[in-house]
């Protein structure tokens, strides 16, 4: 009884092979798909799993009882059985235990065997922040090359080349060792052909740049493109992408992500660290038996990789633990909380000591402000929830307008073209205008920035008067000339970012979204900062103002509404909560600043919901037809298994395998004619009393090896899946033996049980499918692609979309 209900769930894939090869023939013929070594070699050694001891005491040979390669693994593009991958690893760790009082040996086994996930955590916080810091000190040096080169030494970037320089605080970026490259080529820097030369210069390294990013994705990782967290959320929930997290797209990615920042493009590096650090775990994964067997484990390493790569580009670990639980991940037990919390330490610290920007800090924005803020700055700070909301929403539907437009014309053909014309139209755009011209995490650091008595910066170009100052908190004070000026800048930097980044998300090159959205934010919560300020400066005396920003005070921090205005656009985009406030209270160190945050995030959130339910990865992930089941929503309508099983009134009947009475012949007819993933196994046609479940793939196994290393197996041979073998003449040839295969407790529902628990069922227990009966006999089958087709359907969408196109 023990194995029976151990062997609970080992059924194949919810979706068909035909569907599988059809798609993956599509769009996905990627040469380098198999760069992570399938499961199939490596599965081998789980025999108490694959039946043996269910056999009986028949004489007839079970040549299964010692497990075939191959055997209870998956094909790609499938989705595993997450009951069966449990089941196995409970038994495992059963006899892990039970071994470990025979000897000393086996006791250190066992010691070793429950240390290694820390082990593993601790090397894939390693290899992560190593990886971050690499790709920070190289697109920070690639970004300032596109502008000029350091003569003290090439590899040099424009702030670390000005740091031996004796040249003042306020000409600190116009130091000897650094020139422009009209300096370097004409000798000196003034003029408008020097103006053009330079303009030129910064369009061709961009171009550059981005063409040998998407000509390495192209060529050897197709994968490396784009963030990657749609496709982690599906692998999370189940789903087998091969190579998706493998080491060529875990190299391709990490050069191409350096060049894509560097050329300028309106993207992040955020996004591609998540899926940089799931690569890293991944791979890392293959070292640990117990992981490298086991997909369900794997995943539960995945969740704190993705942990340790938002740690590592937010230099937040608490919030990168809080990002995985509350956004990527599926299944989260409790000890997969705190190894992610353990990796994300891991990973921040290893960052840390690499001090990739040489202030000591994780990222290039971090900021401290120390101003309170007042009750009634939170009417401002919900306006820039709302405008969140709004750009949220509206991003998310313009980029998947343009993203299926990619996709169903002939604009996806050509990759490296559309590229090229994003990148030199973002480039010639960026250049005249200085806050486009930086890097996107310059700007954002610019706008946190609060203006203290030293800064240069156009933004904080005041009238100064010095009477009035007490110490280094600068009064509220009268716009200057400079503020004007950089205020339209910011306005038209604005429109810019709004519409380019519409383009970019899902070109063919490593792309994130975190810092676009938050430029967008910051750029619009600055304005509506400096607005306010003004106004608090030049009407004191207002009744809003007059109880609490005397004349002469600090009371507004235009950064503030920056920081707060980059939350409510990367909560509206991401549909964040909890974790984007925690994220943002780590980079800036504020933590009486959390309520006006909070208060961004859930209006933001509150104004994208009314619009569309979707955030911008769970909108891909429908786009790209994942097999993804949504946990968050609810299942509301009042239909029964009966009205979405399979076969419906006018299809052919369910084929069936019967348990004791068919030929090898008659089992390889129906593989060959069918496409399914497994069949159900019944006591005889005419009856239809369910056995069980077995899979096509170990069928087809088991079958092969039968014939090469069974003596007298033929076509004529009887498969039975019985304890003991039916009565047959003498001269019959030998029998196959095939009950180890078979899943004697296979998921099944009444036909009247009502669809909203059978949701329910597949979402808690990740299934792919399960047997619909009547009064104890087989009526039909419910795949996860059926339940996720008839939602569909129930929605209005095009159920047919639901593939892995």
């Amino acid at each position: 009884m023990d194995q029976k209900g151990y062997r609970r769930g080992s059924f194949q894939s919810s979706t068909s092979d035909e569907d599988m090869l059809e798609i993956a023939g599509a769009s996905l013929d990627f040469s380098m798909a198999d760069d992570d070594p399938p499961l199939d070699r490596e599965m081998g050694g789980f025999s108490s799993y694959n039946g043996g001891g269910m056999n009986g005491t028949s004489t007839m040979m079970d040549f299964l009882e010692e497990p075939l390669p191959g055997v209870g693994t998956y094909e790609d593009f499938n989705t595993i059985d997450w009951v069966r991958e449990k089941s196995r690893d409970r038994d495992r760790h059963r006899e892990i235990t039970s071994r470990s009082k025979e000897s000393t040996w086996a006791l250190i086994h066992s010691v070793s065997d429950a240390f290694s996930g820390w082990l593993l955590m601790l090397l894939i916080g390693l290899l992560a922040g190593s990886l971050a810091g690499l790709i920070d000190i190289s697109a920070h040096w690639m970004t300032d090359l596109k502008e000029g080169v350091c003569l003290a030494g090439f590899w040099f970037n424009h702030e670390h080349c000005c740091w031996k320089s004796n040249t003042t605080f306020t000409d600190r970026d116009k130091c000897p060792e650094w020139k422009s490259w009209s300096q370097l080529i004409l000798g000196h820097g003034e003029g408008a052909f020097a103006y053009i030369l330079n303009y030129f210069m910064y369009v061709i390294w961009a171009l550059l740049f981005s063409l040998l990013a998407v000509l390495l994705v192209k060529g050897f990782a197709p994968y490396a493109c784009g963030s990657g967290i749609p496709e982690i959320k599906t692998i999370l929930s189940g789903f087998i992408i091969r190579g998706y997290l493998g080491k060529w797209t875990l190299i391709i990615k990490t050069i191409t992500l350096v060049l894509a920042v560097s050329s300028g493009l309106s993207l992040g590096k955020e996004g591609p660290l998540v899926h940089v650090a799931c690569c890293c775990g991944n791979i890392l994964c293959h070292l640990f038996t117990k992981y490298r067997k086991n997909e369900a484990k794997r995943r539960e390493v995945l969740s704190a990789a993705a942990a340790a790569g938002v740690s590592v580009a937010f230099g937040a670990p608490i919030g990168g633990v809080l990002f995985s639980l509350e956004e990527v991940s599926y299944y989260f037990p409790l000890k997969t909380l705190w190894r992610s919390f353990f990796a994300a330490l891991v990973a921040a610290f290893t960052l840390r000591s690499i001090n990739p920007f040489g202030n000591s800090r994780l990222v290039l924005f971090y900021v401290e402000f120390h101003m309170p803020w007042h009750l009634l700055e939170l009417v401002p700070f919900i306006l820039l929830g709302i405008f969140g909301g709004l750009w949220g929403a509206f991003f998310i539907r313009s980029n998947i307008a343009w993203c299926r437009r990619r996709k169903t014309t002939k604009l996806g053909k050509y990759p490296v073209l559309e590229v090229f014309v994003v990148t030199a139209i973002t480039a010639i755009l960026a250049f005249p205008n200085e806050y486009t011209r930086m890097s996107t995490s310059e700007l954002i650091s610019e706008l946190f920035n609060d203006c203290g008595i030293l800064d240069s910066s156009k933004l904080c170009e005041y009238v100064n008067d010095f009477n009035s100052t007490k110490g280094d908190d600068l009064p509220d004070r009268a716009a200057g000339p400079g503020v004007y000026t950089a205020m339209w800048q910011l306005a038209l930097a604005l429109i810019m970012k709004v519409f380019i980044t519409i383009f970019t998300f899902g070109m063919k090159v490593p792309s994130g979204l975190f810092i676009p959205s938050m430029a967008v934010g910051a750029i619009a919560g600055r304005l509506l900062g400096v607005a306010v300020e003004q106004l608090a400066y030049y009407h004191h005396d207002w009744a809003i103002f007059s109880g609490w920003c005397s004349q002469g005070a600090d009371c507004i921090t235009p950064g503030l509404y920056a920081m707060v205005g980059a939350a409510a656009c990367l909560g509206g985009v991401t549909r964040m909560t909890v974790s984007l406030v925690v994220i943002m209270f780590e980079l800036t160190g504020g933590l009486e600043y959390i309520v006006p945050l909070m208060a961004a995030a859930m209006t933001s959130k509150w104004v994208a919901d009314a619009i569309g339910r979707e955030g911008i990865y769970d909108a891909h992930i429908r786009l790209n037809g994942y097999p993804f089941l949504e946990a968050k929503e609810e299942f509301s309508h009042k239909t029964l298994a009966m009205d979405v099983m399979r076969p419906r009134r006018n299809d052919p009947p369910l084929t069936v395998i019967t348990q004791d009475s068919m030929t090898v012949e008659d089992v390889e007819t129906i593989i060959n004619e069918t496409t399914y993933s497994g069949y159900p196994v019944v006591v005889s046609r005419e009856s239809q009393r369910l056995v069980g479940f077995v899979l096509r793939r170990d069928l087809i196994i088991s079958i092969e090896n039968a014939r090469k290393k069974q003596d007298g197996i033929v076509s004529t041979s009887i498969i039975y899946f019985t304890d003991h073998s039916p009565p047959l003449p003498p001269s019959s040839p030998s029998m196959l033996k095939l009950r180890s295969i078979l899943d004697l407790s296979p998921f099944t529902v009444t036909d009247q049980t009502p669809m909203e628990i059978v949701v329910d069922i597949f979402r808690k227990l990740g299934l792919r499918q399960c047997l619909v009966t009547h009064n104890g006999k087989l009526l039909g089958i419910i795949t996860k692609k059926d339940v996720l087709k008839h939602i569909a359907q129930l929605a209005n969408q095009d159920p047919d979309s639901i593939l892995f196109n």
